[in-house]
């Protein structure tokens, strides 16, 4: 059963300090293979005025926006036609790979693609997974795709898996599967 102390410079929310907790349990499971039930987090918080690096003070960075916050607004963006706040979420040189094998730099390049394929979709999530090697984050989604086919007839059910890469707080890479050809194939 690991005890693991964790100290933080005063000032990081409870949310903040939870995650942490979160993610260090998280990684004593996977190294050490204990469940986590078993495994104890405590957080210590030093004052301000008791913390010192580089021979200065220090205050708190803010904690950074989490992975999958930044893929679920920028998914939101997207779906909401939002390109300008969608944009806001990617790195530059940013590449999203879609169904087969269809590459896009430029957001409003896919709205273009989305056109010829449906009038309207919306993702249902099942789940999201996020993973960590240190600062950079992969972060898959996956559920379910329903809305309106390009003739007006609905659509439902078709599954879908997303994986972002996320670096330095932006999408660098996207990569899309699902159903959709499949599933239109079985109309004709």
């Amino acid at each position: 059963m690991p005890l693991i102390e964790c100290t933080l410079i005063e000032g990081y929310n409870s949310d903040t300090r939870r995650l942490v907790s979160e993610r260090i349990t998280d990684a004593a499971c996977s190294a050490i293979g204990a469940s986590p039930e078993f495994v104890i987090v405590t957080v210590k918080e030093v004052a301000q005025e008791n913390y010192m690096r580089g021979r200065s003070q220090k205050i708190p960075a803010p904690a950074p926006i989490q992975p999958d916050e930044i893929v679920k607004q920028f998914l939101s963006s997207m779906h909401n036609r939002k390109l300008d706040d969608a944009q806001k979420w990617l790195a530059d040189g940013a590449e999203m790979v879609f169904p087969g094998g269809k590459r896009f730099t430029a957001l409003v390049e896919i709205v273009a693609w989305a056109k010829t394929r449906y009038q309207s979709v919306l993702k249902t999530f099942e789940r999201v997974e996020t993973s960590f090697n240190s600062k950079d984050a992969t972060v898959y989604c996956h559920g379910t795709l329903q809305g309106v086919w390009l003739d007006g007839t609905n659509f439902d059910g078709i599954r879908f898996i997303d994986r972002f890469s996320i670096r330095d707080c932006k999408i660098t890479h996207q990569q899309v599967w699902n159903d959709l050809a499949e599933a239109r194939e079985l109309r004709r």
